[in-house]
């Protein structure tokens, strides 16, 4: 409950944005190269426009009971189902790991009524 109160302050929310030609000042800071997971434009496509219905959710909570707390890794994972990239051939960098990878597929599986509170 308190967590919703703060997220209505523009302070205590997080944005997904995705926008042409754009880049990601602290890439030099990344932990592993990239990595390229699909050249299809169509699926390319699909990922960019996901990420306007990306579930409005509680960073750090498990809202949808899922048995992983919503983060940075859901929304990717969210996305790359949701586009049909797919991420059954996507591992963590080496030496690394992915909280809330799971919470991120589980949630893509799930009918968008169910997925969470879209903008």
């Amino acid at each position: 409950m308190f967590a919703q109160w703060l997220g209505r302050f523009r302070l205590f929310r997080y944005e997904v944005r995705a926008w042409p030609g754009g880049r990601i000042p602290d890439a030099k800071w990344a932990v592993d190269s990239p990595v390229l997971l699909s050249a299809d434009i169509g699926k390319a496509s699909r990922l960019l426009e996901a990420a306007a219905a990306v579930p409005v959710l509680v960073w750090g909570r498990d809202q949808l009971r899922t048995g992983e707390m919503w983060n940075s890794n859901s929304v990717v994972s969210w996305l790359l189902e949701r586009s049909g990239i797919g991420t059954e051939h996507v591992r963590p960098p080496r030496r690394g790991r992915a909280p809330g990878w799971a919470a991120g597929v589980a949630a893509a599986l799930r009918p968008v009524q169910e997925s969470g509170n879209h903008r």
